[in-house]
């Protein structure tokens, strides 16, 4: 099975540089990217898609959607960041984060080996599906937990890990 996976398009938080729990919607220009990378894929030949609930994932699933059904998948959120919410976070914050081997705990944000946890238990279901190619619509911290199932964890650094907004990248099981 191959699997396409995107980022959603960009959100006023992806501008701020900021943490968000906040179910917000694409910008304008998270619009436009989100038709670039409809014409990206447009010949790829996808069977189902897939996307988190939140409002960002699923308004870049519907404009990148070619009249197929779109399901839900409640593990496919973002990374709680719980009290971090609206903060702006630098890069050596950001690095620890995404450390997979951190110890440390910002405050309420959920603990990156649950997270990454979740996402795994998704793909274990996922791979005893019968489909031929699947595209899933997420994000950031969830597209890094793709990364750590199909190359493995590593040094534990996911902090460059994530994809940036409407880019893709494909793995196969």
């Amino acid at each position: 099975m191959k699997i396409f996976l995107a980022r959603h398009g960009e959100v006023k938080h992806n501008v701020l540089k900021s943490f968000n729990s906040s179910d917000e919607d694409l910008t304008e220009n998270g619009i436009e990217q989100s038709l670039k990378l409809k014409d990206d894929i447009k010949d790829f030949n996808i069977d189902l898609i897939i996307s988190s609930p939140l409002k960002r994932t699923m308004h870049t699933a519907n404009i990148i959607n070619k009249e197929l059904n779109i399901i839900t998948d409640n593990r496919l959120r973002e990374r709680e960041c719980g009290n971090l919410s609206g903060l702006t976070f630098n890069k050596e914050d950001k690095k620890e984060y995404w450390n997979y081997y951190t110890s440390k705990r910002y405050g309420t944000e959920e603990d990156i080996k649950e997270f990454f946890d979740r996402i795994f238990k998704f793909l274990d279901e996922l791979k005893e599906k019968n489909y031929s190619s699947v595209l899933i619509v997420t994000h950031s911290g969830v597209t890094r937990a793709f990364n750590a199932y199909f190359n493995g964890i590593g040094d534990g650094d996911f902090s460059s890990k994530g994809l940036k907004n409407c880019e893709f990248i494909e793995y196969e099981f």
